[in-house]
């Protein structure tokens, strides 16, 4: 028998353990079939001084491949203010579980719900690894949250990046 409390800990395809027993285990593999990066600001510019970055993540649909699995395509994008680039990422998250857990991820779209968090998450992960790697290739701030100073908490709600 397995420990009661097990800790979490997420793989490179995200899946995740449960804290117990009873919790249903969700095993998340994700597929990258696109990568799109683009500067539009001019390599010999300076870019601007500030530069606010927004991060999209977009579920586009769900698809139940069997009773123990859904595949589901996303779409991450990266858009910066002033327009000095785009970055996107494309691909599918493919979705293994206790069948009654994948039914109910399937009735749960159906009422246009999020997906699980462990589905977001991994997603999320995989592609802003991905989109870090176009930034720095591109020569452009990657989408990261500034470091906050130790006597000033981070602001969250206004964020601006500067180069």
């Amino acid at each position: 028998m397995a420990p009661a409390n097990l800790p979490r800990s997420n793989d490179i395809r995200g899946a995740a353990r449960p804290f117990s027993d009873d919790c249903i285990v969700l095993r998340v593999a994700i597929q990258v079939t696109n990568l799109t990066g683009e500067r539009y600001w001019a390599s010999d510019t300076p870019l601007p001084p500030q530069v606010q970055i927004a991060v999209n993540i977009n579920i586009v649909g769900l698809d139940q491949k069997t009773d123990s699995m859904v595949e589901t395509p996303f779409v991450f994008t990266v858009s910066y203010t002033p327009s000095i680039a785009q970055l996107s990422v494309k691909g599918k998250a493919q979705v293994t579980g206790d069948t009654s857990e994948v039914a109910q991820m399937t009735e749960e779209h159906k009422k246009n719900r999020p997906p699980p968090q462990t589905v977001i998450q991994a997603v999320s992960n995989i592609a802003m690894a991905e989109v870090i790697i176009m930034s720095k290739s591109l020569g452009i701030p990657p989408p990261l949250p500034p470091e906050a100073s130790p006597t000033q908490p981070s602001q969250r709600k206004d964020q601006r990046y500067t180069t």
